[in-house]
């Protein structure tokens, strides 16, 4: 009974209180402190749901109340710069103040441990070089493609409005639109707010074909011939998989099935939403390329490509055979990395299954490389970019263009509050609240959005040129060093295996691509 020593005080108090007001009347104003802790108390001592709080009546509160707000004092007194997680102080900082367009030297030499296992740098030239802007750009579209786009190096990854309130999806675009570069707009369909701003777009397309979608929830093709039309679309991404949550499908709950979203997704008002974990248009790799191929015709000849976090290897390679086979080539191919973020996402799918970005973009450079055509598609990707760097490392292990997401969401102000996936955004911008969305300024926000981006792809620029190269396709894994347990550094091509130009046509294949080659079939995943 001592842990209820407060209680049974309170409830002798009470009664002391009772016999006291007799003889002095103030006294009973601690009635209105006493009676409603007891009240609380037997509450608690008999139907609360919580054992602590059966055990501990009223005084257990304090440990709910504090392990509510244990989120916000790890992250402003007990994490470090260098240990927040997915993004630490340093990285948001970064952000915060490039967006700003503050000062965002460093003082006093690195905060990062530079001889910690896994740290990644590049070598610098004694020649240093000047790279052109226009190498910060390239074109998309490959040999079948009638309308290529000369895009950024780096775009907005896939926000959906819904996950996003519609404040911050139209500062998004309109940053877009300022810093000339696009912005995906996620599987939840082509909404007014991603139009809004006048950037261009790379339309999502998702397993529910949200914006293209029939009455039966399979795809309706004059409905994406109409929307893909529209000047504002450059592209065209067909979602197979995210590295957050991979070979799930998600549910909108009727709740928050608005007019609005009704609309938008094509959907009947006040009824579930089910997203597929797999497309009801196609079920086999050549089934994926023909999709693809209809994309490109019914949008005039757009850039089509598809998006995928890597799980079996073979399965990707199914794909490369079926392009041998039908001569059908995507003009991209969004590599998503296993630690990539989305709104909300079941705990094993998120921390357990994907490849992590580095390794599934060496695989997929490698496979498109070994099946000879490489040249002919862009490899974006997508998955904890940050920096200059970051973008720097990504280009040189094989991508063409990187994807950020989460960064954009910090040039908005977010302040990984990890409230995504309840509707609470501090900030704005995870919800569909509207009076939380007030909080993001539509104006002020895109500048930011396109502040970020302009410093982000001139710190890529001039690391290109500190490494004595023309530009980003002089990169590759030889320019990037990474230390090791017993404290010394090797490059990343001698760490992974490269496959060299047909090397997938040849009769020599290395071990780590043949066993997977051989169970590769176009006709089946």
């Amino acid at each position: 009974m001592a842990r209820n020593i407060f209680f049974g005080i309170s409830i002798g108090g009470l009664l002391f209180i009772f016999l006291v007001q007799f003889f002095w009347s103030p006294v009973i104003y601690l009635l209105w402190l006493l009676v409603p802790y007891i009240l609380l108390g037997l509450y608690d001592m008999n139907f609360a749901r919580h054992n602590v709080l059966r055990n501990y009546p009223v005084i257990g509160h304090m440990r709910y109340a504090l392990e509510f707000i244990s989120p916000e004092i790890h992250q402003y007194f007990i994490e470090s710069n260098e240990s927040g997680r997915p993004y630490n102080r340093q990285q948001r900082n970064m952000v915060y103040q490039r967006a700003r367009k503050a000062m965002d030297s460093q003082p006093f030499g690195t905060q990062w441990d530079i001889e910690e296992v896994g740290y990644q740098r590049a070598s610098h030239s004694l020649a240093p070089r000047h790279v052109a802007a226009d190498k910060m750009r390239l074109v998309v579209g490959g040999p079948q493609c009638t309308q290529p786009y000369q895009a950024s190096r780096l775009n907005i990854s896939a926000m959906s409005f819904g996950a996003l309130s519609s404040t911050a999806i139209h500062a998004l675009n309109a940053g877009a639109r300022r810093g000339n570069f696009a912005h995906n707009t996620g599987e939840g369909g082509l909404s007014p707010y991603h139009l809004a701003g006048g950037g261009d777009i790379i339309w999502q397309i998702g397993t529910g074909y949200f914006g293209c979608r029939a009455a039966d929830g399979n795809f309706d093709p004059d409905k994406f011939r109409e929307n893909a039309g529209k000047d504002i679309v450059k592209m065209i991404e067909v979602k197979l998989s995210q590295g957050a949550k991979p070979a799930h499908g998600g549910v909108l709950p009727a709740a928050k099935v608005d007019a609005e979203i009704a609309r938008i997704r094509g959907v009947p008002m006040g009824q579930d939403v089910l997203s597929p974990p797999a497309h009801p248009a196609f079920s086999t790799p050549e089934g994926l390329l023909e999709f693809v191929q209809t994309l490109r015709e019914l949008s005039g000849g757009k850039p089509v490509g598809f998006k995928l976090c890597i799980g079996r290897r073979s399965e990707f390679m199914s794909i490369c055979k079926a392009m041998l086979k039908t001569g059908i080539l995507p003009d991209f191919i969004t590599v998503d990395g296993a630690e990539g973020g989305t709104g909300a996402a079941p705990a094993e799918f998120s921390n357990r299954l994907g490849v992590p970005i580095d390794e599934a973009l060496i695989f997929v450079h490698s496979c498109l490389k070994g099946i000879g055509h490489r040249q002919d598609i862009r490899v974006i990707a997508s998955g904890k970019i940050v920096s200059g760097f970051d973008m720097l490392e990504k280009l040189a292990l094989g991508a063409d263009m990187c994807n950020v997401a989460r960064p954009m969401m910090f040039a908005l102000g977010c302040i990984q509050s990890l409230r995504c996936h309840n509707n609470t955004c501090p900030t704005g911008i995870a919800t569909q609240d509207a009076i939380r969305a007030r909080a993001v300024n539509v104006g002020t926000r895109q500048q930011h959005v396109a502040n970020y981006h302009a410093a982000t792809v001139e710190s890529l620029r001039e690391l290109i040129g500190a490494l004595g190269l023309d530009g980003p396709e002089d990169l590759g894994p030889q320019h990037i060093h990474q230390r090791l347990a017993d404290q010394t550094e090797v490059t990343t091509d001698e760490i992974y295996e490269y496959l060299d130009e047909g090397e997938l046509l040849s009769d020599t294949i290395r071990p780590g691509y043949l066993k997977d080659w051989q169970k590769a079939q176009a006709e089946i995943f």
